[in-house]
């Protein structure tokens, strides 16, 4: 696990290796255990490295082909690299250490590109400068586990683990308006866009290639569709996944450093933490404690590991202030992810005792663990079994919902059940609050989001929990999900695994039929089966109850100092976010009513993240300057 970046210009530009190297301090947290630069002319290659697996000088990085023409950078951890290895050895390729970085490397220049990426099972984001070939590619792992962004300009492409590192070596200047409004949305920048306009995301199972300062990319793989057809029953599916669970966790278990648990109380990390005991793993659990809040779990968790056999310790989470700061140099975008501030705080505590810790994360995606995927099974079967002409009588119905009890309850699921994703996208309140109280500013009031201008579609409705899957993965799984664990845990130098993010695992349960992940109309009900049988009915009956923080409460108590300061002047007014003097009295309102909306705490993430942008000049800006 580590920091990459590195700078290529086309035309052998000397600025490549200032360029780069700015970007290295701000790599270092995710990789304090040394650091290396590789150069050819025009090429700068810069790398922080974690320390994982051969904690030797073996593993150094950049890693260099014997004769020298081939460069790697990479962050993540191939979890089969043994076994790619012994094909490599067979090869006749001779190694010179026991990392999996090395695989890669050797990997690539027995096959390629496009023949080395498909055998790697894993979580990566790497890129290789082939010198003879004057070519650059930058690899994301399947589900986009590790960040790697980049951007171009005039025949020249940088490219880093961060959009901070970027924006250090001056390559992303100007805020995007359409990114702005998304976060408002959702309280977090989507995998499509980035915070600056000149930024771009590798997408997840993706290779971008650029040679002679042109770009191209290619999908490498594609999660297959839920076959409808199969024969396979609930119990088959039930043991197949309790093998596949034991696997991923062995194989993740690959580690010259210690290892530890996230374990919630939940399903999920209940599952992982039994595999590693299965799998005589000595194992150190950790639960993030909200002792004043109706979400902790830590009294269900310190159960579960008395339990399990395994020792636990409790991070009780109470700061008097929100740590604002931490998450604007964590997350390099504006992230308002509650549960975020959970993962670094854990982190932090974990450090000490562990450099890697394996987290639940990802099974109640694949396996159909959130309420919003079981409606929309339910919408998608009742409207196959409905005439074509269902959402017209609806359209002319659905004013009297309000009026009519049943029906005002059941609005929103007839909405979906005639409209499809179009009428599912717009049911969040994001900025309906905005619109609602007249708060957006000149910059963002006339701007249009691409998520809610969807159309209804009935063809949508019958089909829609695939398509609100697909959603799903786009905007909270890629863009929420994967950047909380990465940025929070990356930002105390914290490797994360999660053995539920395996792409044989996905690929499996994607093709489970939802009868059969609902079983008994059941969440996920095929990993709680295997909890019901291998921990216990009780631990297996439990509702999910997410790992939250309750920031919105805090800002009334705790960080109430923060949030008030939003009624003085601030950025997000002054440059023209905001309608000027429109928050003060929305947060005078929420102090009266004791109740702060989510929009609130979006505003105080956005306003720091702004005032952190406020920097001196970047390293490309200076050299303009003396050119000019």
């Amino acid at each position: 696990m580590c920091g990459i970046a590195g700078f290529v210009s086309h035309s052998g530009s000397e600025r490549a290796s200032d360029l780069a190297g700015s970007m290295l301090p701000k790599l270092a947290r995710r990789g304090p255990d040394g650091h290396g630069i590789a150069a050819w002319p025009g090429v700068t290659l810069v790398h922080h490295r974690l320390a994982i697996i051969d904690l030797s000088e073996g593993g150094h990085q950049p890693m260099l082909s014997d004769d020298g023409r081939v460069g790697l950078v990479f962050n993540g951890c191939i979890y089969n690299f043994r076994e790619v290895r012994e094909k490599l050895l067979a090869a006749g390729h001779k190694f010179r250490s026991e990392c999996d970085t090395e695989v890669l490397l050797r990997g690539y220049l027995e096959w390629g590109i496009d023949k080395l990426v498909p055998q790697l099972r894993g979580m990566f984001a790497f890129a290789i400068w082939d010198n003879p070939r004057q070519t650059l590619f930058l690899v994301r792992d399947r589900l986009g586990v590790k960040p790697l962004v980049y951007a171009e300009q005039d025949e020249e492409i940088g490219f880093a683990s961060t959009i901070s590192a970027l924006r250090a070596a001056g390559l992303a200047h100007h805020i995007d308006t359409g990114s702005v409004l998304e976060f408002l949305e959702f309280g977090y920048v989507t995998d499509e866009r980035s915070i600056f306009r000149e930024v771009k995301k590798v997408p997840p199972a993706t290779i971008v290639e650029w040679k002679h300062g042109q770009t191209s990319q290619r999908c490498y793989w594609s999660l297959p569709a839920v076959n409808e057809a199969s024969k396979i029953t609930f119990g088959e599916a039930v043991e197949e996944t309790e093998r596949l669970v034991v696997e991923s966790v062995r194989l993740r278990l690959v580690s010259d450093v210690p290892i530890g648990a996230l374990l919630s109380g939940g399903i999920d990390s209940t599952l992982v933490c039994w595999a590693m005991t299965r799998l005589n793993a000595d194992v150190q659990a950790f639960t993030v404690g909200t002792p004043e809040d109706s979400s902790d779990e830590s009294a269900n968790a310190r159960a579960i590991a008395e339990k399990l056999g395994i020792g636990h310790r409790v991070v009780t989470l109470d700061s008097t202030e929100p740590p604002l700061n931490d998450l604007a140099e964590a997350f390099s975008e504006p992230f308002a992810c509650q549960s975020a501030l959970g993962v670094m705080r854990v982190s932090a505590a974990v450090k000490p005792f562990a450099t890697v810790l394996l987290t639940g994360d990802g099974g109640d995606d694949v396996f159909l663990g959130y309420p919003y995927f079981y409606n929309a099974w339910r919408a998608q079967r009742l409207a196959r079994h409905l005439p074509a002409i269902a959402p017209v009588f609806w359209r002319a119905a659905r004013p009297l919902a309000g009026l009519v009890a049943p029906l005002k309850r059941a609005k929103n699921f007839l909405d979906y059940t005639t409209g499809g994703l179009g009428a599912y996208t717009r049911v969040r309140d994001g900025l309906p609050y905005f619109d609602r109280h007249d708060l957006l500013g000149d910059r963002l009031r006339h701007l249009k989001l691409s998520q809610r201008e969807m159309r209804a579609s009935f063809a949508s409705a019958r089909s829609l929990l695939s398509e609100v899957f697909n959603y799903h993965r786009k905007t909270e799984f890629t863009s929420e999900f994967m950047p909380k664990v990465d940025g929070g845990t990356m930002h105390f130098a914290l490797e994360a695994r999660a053995p539920f993010l395996d792409h044989k695992m996905w690929e499996f349960a994607a093709a489970l039929p939802a009868g059969i992940r609902f079983q008994g109309g059941q969440l996920k009900a095929v990993l709680r089966e295997i909890v019901r049988r291998r921990i216990g009915p009780d631990v297996a009956a439990r509702r999910k109850q997410g790992f939250t923080i309750p920031a919105e409460k805090w800002l009334l108590t705790h960080w109430r100092d923060s949030f008030e300061r939003l009624r003085s002047d601030t950025l997000l007014e002054s440059e023209g976010w905001i309608r000027k003097g429109a928050i003060a009295p929305e947060v005078d309102k929420a102090l009266r009513a004791e109740a702060v909306p989510k929009q609130l705490w979006y505003l105080l993430v956005l306003e720091n993240w702004l005032q952190h942008q406020a920097c001196p000049a970047s390293p490309l800006d200076r050299l303009a300057a003396q050119v000019h």
